[in-house]
């Protein structure tokens, strides 16, 4: 169906962001990756060492308990924040000393995003907020391949609808479909099901696994739940701003057992560091 990610395209990509080289099995790579907040005394260690590699064409689902550093975690190795320390690379593309415009064209063309508020432009129709990574990369908007995609999402007939018209499942499809039409390296999902009610939240985690089982996207995805944890091929578990544990697929019980062991070690971490400073 022509959704796979075209290697003529990928390599002019590479050539404008000076990384032509051989291909890379990994999507996504962290070494030594580090990211503090604040001066002196009053630092915070979001992470403390990220040491990673995501092969291409799977699905991770990222956890940990409030202040894991989760979300840091994503922002850093989508280019969204820059580490204090370590290297990042995206498809083989180093991009921890990129300046701010490289790294915005190679967030529009090699990557794509899926949040938990949609993120769509509510002004555009649904076709236009589908072809916008395209728009603001300036390239050709190929409305045959956005129709493709809303198809393939279940959203055939609705590209004229505007946001407002459509329901939250059927918003995270648009913004499902919107991440995929440039073929992106990576999709980054932070807490993609979080405003969704169970059964459309399923609908959306298996359109995610879908993506990875039939086109070889890559997925790393934040979130809390479970459930939504179960669908990825691992699941990595952050505390204290490292990699605490990981799991490979399992079920949504396994993921849940082990999460609440986690919280339970950290919990007991932070009362341990609260009798010492007493």
């Amino acid at each position: 169906m022509g959704l796979r990610r075209s290697t003529r395209r990928q390599q002019a990509a590479e050539e404008r962001t000076g990384t032509a080289g051989p291909a890379y099995d990994a999507a996504v790579e962290l070494r030594g990756v580090q990211r503090a907040y604040g001066r002196g005394s009053g630092t915070v260690h979001a992470l403390r060492g990220i040491d990673l590699t995501l092969p291409r064409g799977t699905f991770t689902a990222v956890m940990g308990p409030s202040g894991s550093g989760k979300s840091t975690f994503l922002q850093c190795a989508a280019g969204l924040d820059r580490p204090t320390a370590g290297l990042v690379r995206l498809g083989g593309t180093e991009i921890t000393g990129m300046n701010e415009n490289r790294l915005t064209e190679l967030r529009r063309s090699r990557l794509g995003f899926v949040f938990q508020a949609f993120n769509l432009l509510p002004s555009l129709t649904v076709e236009q907020n589908v072809l916008l990574p395209m728009r603001l990369a300036g390239g050709r908007q190929d409305r045959e391949r956005a129709a493709r995609l809303l198809d393939q999402v279940g959203l055939a007939g609705k590209g004229r609808r505007r946001p407002a018209e459509l329901s939250g499942g059927q918003q995270q499809r648009v913004a499902i479909a919107r991440a995929l039409v440039t073929s992106p390296d990576v999709i980054f999902a932070d807490e993609p099901t979080g405003a969704l009610d169970t059964t459309t939240a399923a609908e959306v985690l298996a359109l995610l696994r879908s993506a990875v089982d039939t086109l070889g996207a890559t997925v790393v995805m934040v979130t809390h739940d479970p459930a939504a944890a179960a669908h990825a091929d691992q699941v990595l578990f952050l505390a204290d701003g490292l990699i605490a544990d990981r799991m490979p697929r399992g079920s949504a019980e396994a993921v849940a057992a082990r999460m609440t062991a986690l919280t339970a070690d950290a919990a007991r971490t932070a009362r341990t560091y609260a009798g010492a400073a007493a």
